[in-house]
């Protein structure tokens, strides 16, 4: 980073943002839900439209000197249009939560029921869970996985449909490394008289691409973030089909929110444009080859995936015959420079502070440049770490691979190498 005026006016935080810049540069971050947004990305945020107060949608705002606010609003819609193929987006929810958020309260009344993955199988928190809004304001049920196969159970997604009848089922999760099979969902909702709501907050750039299944056409609401796959900024998106543009409209303004965040809708612009662009599709087939490639180390190595592999861009190991916990598992490859998240597995015995499991993605290694040999030399490095997590002698050779890796893949190079 630059000496800039924040180093001269506010020299903690300036001091705290150039730490978090080393942090990633020396790390290897494997968190599935992380990503590297471009230099462009990053600059488009950072400009005087945060300083624009913007009530309202183009043409229709509640405050006077919106014209460039309504031309960068009208960009980040066109595009996003145009990626997902979708006839309706809303680019204004600040995050992938309160996208969902808007769906809900634009559709349903408090108390009505709703019907997601459980949170110990894969799905997200703003799927019903009680520790969250909507799991506060909503009543919810739960669908699961097959104890056999650990991938989703949708003869129980049907059963459970028919017997509580939820006003909206949500198809989409956290960490689960399947295919979700959208038209099945849809038939499931349409037997009820339901709405489908898709959250492809994390596969939202293999969508585009064509890589996972597309539920645009077929869920009745898509949500998701602009950042993890789709390397934007931090942000929510909704898209759904034009009949329900005017609910879902006011459903985020004024429903829930006030002013949008006019940087970040540039920097979803910029986003949009990127992923538009030839070399996004390579990059997010690299992603998917990846961590297949990591997975089947993994389980040479002698660990056990949940579900036995992966579709798309996460992995999710489960540690119960390695005698460690995912906490230890974080903490362990933490002190070696490789960041990952624990993770509940599906019918954990472990609480979610603790767990059995290990989250692990691909996208930002991907982002770095790193291919099939590295992540064959990654998978190396978690084995050794995580049988032997107190031999400072393996601990400081792994500290050297990651060093290594990092120099060998700065994360800049590639990414403006696609561009």
């Amino acid at each position: 980073m630059d000496d800039t005026r924040l180093q001269q006016l506010d020299p903690e935080v300036y001091g705290a943002i150039v730490s978090e810049e080393c942090r990633e540069r020396d790390s290897l971050v494997m968190i599935a839900s992380e990503n590297y947004a471009s230099r462009a990305v990053i600059e488009a945020q950072a400009n005087v439209m945060t300083n624009k107060y913007a009530e309202g949608y183009p043409g229709a705002r509640y405050y006077g000197g919106c014209d460039y606010v309504d031309e960068v609003e009208r960009l980040a819609v066109d595009r996003a249009r145009k990626l997902f193929g979708a006839k309706y987006v809303n680019v204004q929810p600040h995050s992938g939560s309160q996208a969902n958020m808007a769906v809900y309260l634009s559709f349903l009344n408090p108390g009505d029921l709703i019907m997601g993955m459980d949170l110990s199988n894969g799905g997200h928190l703003t799927h019903g869970s009680p520790a969250n809004f909507s799991g506060k304001v909503f009543e919810s049920v739960f669908y699961g996985l097959d104890p056999k196969t650990q991938q989703i159970d949708y003869d129980q997604v049907r059963d459970l449909a028919k017997k509580h009848k939820p006003g909206i089922i949500i198809a989409g999760a956290s960490s689960y490394p399947r295919i979700i099979d959208f038209d099945l969902f849809k038939e499931i909702a349409d037997e009820i008289g339901s709405y489908l709501m898709a959250d492809i907050a994390h596969i939202a750039g293999l969508v585009v691409v064509g890589l996972h299944p597309t539920p645009v056409g077929v869920a009745d609401f898509i949500t998701s973030t602009t950042h993890k796959t789709l390397r934007g900024p931090r942000g929510g998106i909704i898209l759904s089909k034009k009949k329900y543009e005017r609910r879902l409209d006011r459903g985020v303004f004024p429903g829930i929110q006030g002013g949008p965040l006019m940087h970040i809708i540039a920097a979803k612009a910029v986003a949009f444009g990127e992923a538009m662009r030839p070399g996004f599709r390579d990059y997010q087939k690299q992603v998917v080859t990846n961590a297949a490639v990591l997975a089947e180390e993994l389980m040479g190595s002698g660990f056990d995936l949940v579900s036995g592999g992966t579709d798309n861009h996460l992995i999710l190991i489960d540690l119960t015959r390695k005698k460690i916990t995912g906490q230890e598992a974080e903490t362990a490859l933490g002190e070696v420079g490789v960041v990952t998240n624990k993770n509940s597995i599906p019918f954990d015995k472990r609480g979610p502070k603790v767990t059995s499991g290990l989250r692990l993605g691909t996208p930002a290694l991907t982002t770095r440049g790193m291919k099939e040999k590295e992540m064959k030399i990654i998978g190396g490095l978690i084995k050794r770490v995580l049988e032997d997590p107190n031999n400072e002698s393996v601990l400081t050779e792994s500290r050297k691979v990651v060093f290594e890796l990092c120099r060998t893949f700065p994360i800049y190079q590639y990414l403006e190498k696609e561009r």
